[in-house]
């Protein structure tokens, strides 16, 4: 395992906090599968101060009262969407694999890699209009997104920005969610 560090990091809020998160971000080759470089967050979560400090960049950049709601894309991404609902004091709401949620949900299928995922979000989710931060750990190449962002959208949540700690540019997502608002803490 090696960091994620480089000369001349970035990032939409800029070098210091784009370093802040490399600095917390481990390099781990062949998994899930051969060839694949995981982008380990785990010690960024780890660490109070630096995960404090990326909860309240992230708030910072879109401001206190920007979004009425919170939507965390599973799994990582429950654990930046409480802390940044806590931190604003809105609320959190899952978007979850098929099959995990007890109500009536919207689901979305996209296309992975090596097949087909499906996500869901219950359908009384949101109130017509109500502002949502939609955040999530990686954007690569944002079907995961995507598809996230057309449900909260179905249920009547207007999308108000996208967060990232970390993209994964050369793939392509950001383009993929044009012209939604993207926010990546740092772009590899």
């Amino acid at each position: 395992m090696t960091e994620t560090r480089s000369a001349g990091v970035r990032g939409d809020s800029g070098p210091q906090v784009a370093e802040l998160v490399a600095s917390r971000v481990l390099d781990v080759p062949d998994f899930p599968k051969p060839g694949v470089m995981f982008k380990d967050l785990m010690p960024l979560f780890a660490d109070g101060a630096v995960f404090r400090q990326v909860v309240d960049g992230i708030v910072a950049y879109h401001g206190r009262d920007s979004f009425d709601a919170v939507v965390g894309i599973e799994a990582r991404g429950f654990v930046i969407a409480a802390a940044i609902a806590y931190a604003t004091g809105v609320g959190v709401v899952p978007v979850r694999k098929a099959g995990k949620l007890p109500r009536p949900a919207y689901s979305a299928s996209y296309a992975l890699e090596y097949g087909e995922a499906t996500l869901e979000l219950h359908e009384d989710a949101f109130t017509a209009g109500r502002r949502v931060l939609v955040v999530d750990d990686v954007l690569a190449t944002g079907g995961t997104a995507e598809a996230t962002l057309g449900l909260v959208e179905r249920a009547g949540g207007t999308v108000v920005g996208f967060t990232v700690l970390l993209e994964l540019g050369f793939l392509g997502g950001r383009e993929r969610l044009a012209p939604r608002p993207v926010h990546a803490l740092l772009e590899v």
